[in-house]
């Protein structure tokens, strides 16, 4: 059962595209929202998956 939910929206002002962090996974509220920055919802979901990848892959300090 998935904990999260992402959703790629397109702003009506812009055009451009923004990220909604669902948590848990069910609620109808996002819990957190990008900044509208993106061309395309393909281009918002890469750029989480990087920015994801990228803090796990960080060095813990000890």
């Amino acid at each position: 059962m998935p904990t999260l939910r992402i959703e790629a929206q397109r702003d009506a002002a812009t055009g451009l595209f923004f990220l909604e962090v669902f948590l848990p996974a069910g609620s109808d509220t996002p819990f957190i929202s990008t900044a509208p920055r993106y061309s395309s919802a393909a281009a918002a979901e890469q750029d989480l998956i990087a920015t994801l990848t990228a803090a796990a892959n960080r060095p813990r300090r000890a």
